[in-house]
């Protein structure tokens, strides 16, 4: 679990595509180094968000650390379009006396997003992001919580029907994330607020679970709602 408050900046220093070291465990490795702050406490197979991606520490010395990355990991992330010299967001995994600064992350990557412009308003930076799978879009709402290459960010705008949504950067987080020197086309890990996939699943389950007269009252709540939306939407007759 992670808190999406990027604590330091590494560097890539190795990709191997097949790595056959004890470390390397016989698939993909990545090593990160320029990272001496994070690493005074850090075990083998502790936990580290990597571009968001929460990885296990395979072997470590006091600036640098590898990790193994896997098949599926390689597909849901942009891990494996990163080379040497690349840099990466981390943040170590949450203990009992961390503060939880930003929102819960489990490092879990949903999708890649595609950044689609990037946009100066005063000293901030405007996002516009697409997914790769749109129906992750149903998460993403206005003013809530997504994980951007493992920055909790908050989402200041939302498009459903064209399929994108927009986040901003102050000048504080602008020099303390990797996403800010990001381009027009550069991919993000995107993990979406945690909280919404709960309700969700949690609602479909009432629906199902439920008889028709239960069934019957709760869509007419639901009904109601939705109409007193669409008329204060419209305005005064």
């Amino acid at each position: 679990m992670f808190t999406g408050i990027v604590e330091t900046i590494g560097t890539v220093s190795a990709l191997e595509k097949q790595d056959d070291s004890e470390s390397g465990g016989g698939g993909t490795s990545l090593t990160i180094s320029d990272c001496a702050d994070i690493l005074t406490d850090a075990h083998l197979g502790d936990s580290i968000s990597v571009n968001g991606t929460c990885l296990t520490i395979t072997s470590f010395d006091s600036s640098s650390f590898k990790v193994g990355v896997a098949p599926e990991t390689l597909r849901r992330t942009n891990l494996g379009s990163l080379s040497q010299s690349s840099t990466v967001n981390l943040e170590r995994a949450v203990s009992a006396s961390t503060r939880m600064g930003g929102h819960f992350v489990q490092g879990h990557v949903d999708t890649i997003a595609t950044i689609k412009s990037v946009t100066p308003d005063g000293n901030a930076l405007t996002f516009r992001l697409q997914p790769r799978e749109r129906d992750v879009l149903r998460y993403v709402v206005e003013k809530g919580y997504v994980t951007l290459d493992g920055a909790s960010l908050t989402i200041t705008k939302v498009d459903d029907e064209q399929g994108w949504w927009e986040v901003m950067l102050i000048a504080y987080t602008q020099d303390r994330v990797v996403t800010a020197g990001k381009k027009p086309g550069d991919a993000v890990n995107v993990e979406v607020d945690m909280v919404g996939k709960y309700v969700e699943k949690s609602v479909s389950g009432y629906f199902e679970g439920k008889g028709q007269g239960e069934m019957g009252m709760l869509e007419k709540m639901v009904g109601r709602m939705v109409e007193a939306k669409l008329k204060a939407s419209q305005g005064p007759a």
